[in-house]
């Protein structure tokens, strides 16, 4: 069976993991923690960088430095993972959802402003796929009404939007490393990006518990005290380890990736010239990091006949997010803003392709061959 995905290897982990073993520091803020934490900042260009035991846990901690109040509103997509949710539920905010564009499957920057409310207090924009949000819409509509902007960037490591990087737009941005994503840290990880410098003090104590235990290692306090609310959003030193395998190799695994993205896209394309299939799109001004490649069949019938096609030839294809306002727990927590034209009708029709570093040639040949039989099938 090709896997949908398989966590990236690139064959260095093991020995910076050996190397962390032998330290005898494996709690967080070790020295591959630092490697990992000074290497996003200077990709990047955030002031700060933390990392964290997952994307999730990224999202909490942004959601207290914001102090997200019980009654607040949070605007965001339905088209989403819970965790974007959650980690804002979990400080009693309302959920407003929005409706996403069909062609990039991101909030439609557009219907924001309508969301917007006395008790709107921040927006977090989803970059789906790696393909970024409309951002210059996005923040221009923060700066007018006095908003935080948290982008989840779970999949958007190594993309940019006009030249930035995804997750430095906004006031914090949010990374994961799960095994899911183009780099991991062994399992699950993220990293918190703390675009303005005001926060980083902060973010500093409630990661570590609600101590400024951070600063007084630095030699910036005679004493480390409970300071904050906080929790323990650290990362192990062992995970960052495997991470520093994998950002050393991080320009290698991205040209991989939109290598395979490119010969799906290329191969692909007369089904989409065809009307069989519809193809992802990058928006204009956007850098994508080949996290995803999906197609679009014509409904639910259709996808669900093409997963069961696809098994059979030992291929696993999977759809995506179940969209979060029709839930028992968004319907509890949360509405949908406006008219729902688009969410639920794309999200019942997209369907994933096997895309992972160490995907072979041959692989996504069998990948591609089998598509094409399902449709030449389909069309006798």
């Amino acid at each position: 069976m090709i896997p949908f995905n398989a966590p990236p290897v690139v064959g260095t982990e093991l020995d910076f993991m050996r190397s962390a073993l032998g330290s005898g520091k494996l709690c967080g803020d070790g020295d591959f923690t630092r490697r990992c934490q000074s290497w996003l900042e200077q990709r990047f260009g955030s002031p700060r960088a933390l990392l964290t035991p997952s994307g999730t846990a990224s999202l909490e901690m942004a959601a207290i430095l914001l102090d997200i109040k019980p009654g607040d509103e949070v605007i965001m997509p339905s088209y989403t993972f819970v965790s974007t949710a959650n980690a804002f539920v979990l400080r009693g905010a309302i959920i407003v959802f929005v409706d996403i564009r069909p062609d990039t499957m991101n909030m439609d920057e557009q219907l924001i402003e309508a969301a917007i409310t006395d008790k709107t207090r921040a927006i977090v924009p989803v970059h789906y796929a790696g393909i970024a949000c409309e951002m210059d819409t996005i923040m221009a509509l923060a700066q007018r009404y006095g908003l935080a902007v948290i982008e989840d960037a779970a999949q958007g490591v190594m993309a940019q939007y006009r030249g930035k990087p995804l997750g430095t737009i906004g006031h914090i941005g949010c990374y994961s490393f799960h095994e899911t994503k183009n780099y991991t840290a062994g399992g699950e990880g993220g990293a918190t990006m703390i675009n303005d410098p005001a926060l980083i003090d902060r973010a500093e104590i409630i990661r570590e518990k609600g101590t400024n235990r951070s600063q007084f290692f630095r030699g910036q306090a005679d004493k480390y005290t409970w300071r904050d609310i906080g929790s323990s959003y650290l990362m192990a030193d062992l995970q960052a380890a495997y991470l520093w395998g994998q950002l050393e190799a991080a320009e290698a695994i991205n040209r991989r990736r939109l290598s395979l993205w490119g010969r799906y896209r290329e191969q692909l394309q007369p089904l989409a010239d065809a009307g069989r299939i519809e193809l992802p799109t990058v928006a204009e001004g956007c850098v994508q990091n080949g996290h995803m490649f999906y197609l679009k069949l014509r409904d639910f019938t259709e996808r669900s006949a093409f997963i069961t096609h696809m098994k059979a030839a030992d291929i696993l294809t999977v759809f995506h997010y179940i969209p979060l306002h029709d839930s028992p727990a968004g319907l509890r927590f949360g509405r949908f803003n406006g008219e729902d034209r688009f969410t639920t009708r794309e999200s019942e029709r997209l369907v994933r392709l096997p895309l992972f570093y160490n995907l072979s040639d041959a692989q996504q040949y069998q990948v591609i061959d089998a598509i094409n039989r399902f449709f030449s099938r389909s069309s006798d």
